[in-house]
């Protein structure tokens, strides 16, 4: 998000510090379990939210739990409305976050290399 947005990012932050307690306490859809807002991204002219969301389990679970959460979008929109200082609640649209899985795979492969330099030792004499 650019700093010369700052209402936006505020408006962002809140949102990312209601919605978990929302769709925990809220949102009675059995394909949304268990996730992690990752990030919130508003536009400038606060009229959409990209809500990154990252769950555990496979690659079911994870389009499962979207659909739950496109499903609740409305509703959880109409819930920030009564939390939040707000005319307008910006309209909710949710994508998972690949952030974790890609780190964790990077992880591995640093460390299999690690690994693997380890079996070779280097010859000291060159």
């Amino acid at each position: 998000m650019p700093k010369d947005f700052p209402r936006a990012r505020r408006v962002a932050d809140q949102i990312q510090r209601e919605l978990p307690e929302l769709i925990r306490q809220e949102v009675k859809d059995p394909r949304v379990g268990m996730l992690t807002i990752t990030e919130v991204e508003v536009n400038r002219d606060m009229e959409f939210a990209k809500v990154f969301f990252t769950t555990l389990g496979g690659e079911a679970e994870h389009a499962a739990c979207l659909q739950g959460l496109q499903r609740a979008s409305g509703f959880l929109r109409s819930q920030l409305s009564h939390r939040m200082q707000l005319r307008v609640v910006p309209k909710l649209t949710f994508v998972y976050d690949r952030s974790v899985e890609r780190g964790i795979e990077l992880t591995q492969l640093i460390e299999s290399a690690v690994a693997e330099d380890a079996k070779h030792p280097k010859d000291e004499s060159t």
